[in-house]
């Protein structure tokens, strides 16, 4: 699967001081935290070329992204990945995308204010990233 479109580059990622996950759970991180970062801006940056991403976008997305599988990474370590078990007929079932991302839903005041504090003032084609008036 080949991911286009992406604010940040695993290159990027490796530079600012990132190492803590591989080339696919980056992929996957950096889509969820696009997808953040695109609702935040009404996908004002949907269309920049990536050479044209501001530093602030992506220092954001990697902030994002550290955030997002330091929750995974916390349910996973307090249930070991497990939704349930039952230990009659031993059966265990396993979060789900979806679980994950409510998950993230849980976390959605903290993923905006790192958003706030990462992209205020920043500016593309003249408006500023965060605008929610009518331009």
């Amino acid at each position: 699967m080949t991911f286009e479109g992406q604010y940040l580059t695993y290159a990027e990622y490796q530079d600012l001081g990132g190492s803590a996950i591989g080339q696919t759970p980056f992929d996957l991180l950096e889509f969820e935290a696009r997808k953040q970062i695109d609702l935040r801006t009404q996908l004002r940056l949907k269309n920049i070329n990536s050479e044209d991403i501001p530093n602030e976008v992506k220092i954001c997305d990697y902030h994002l992204m550290n955030k997002i599988n330091e929750y995974a990474n916390e349910s996973i370590n307090t249930s070991g990945n497990k939704a349930s078990e039952n230990t009659d007929g031993y059966s265990v079932s396993y979060f789900t995308g979806e679980q994950i991302l409510q998950i993230i839903e849980l976390h959605k005041n903290e993923l905006e204010n790192i958003m706030m504090n990462d992209l205020y003032g920043v500016v593309v084609n003249d408006v500023a990233i965060l605008y929610n008036g009518v331009v």
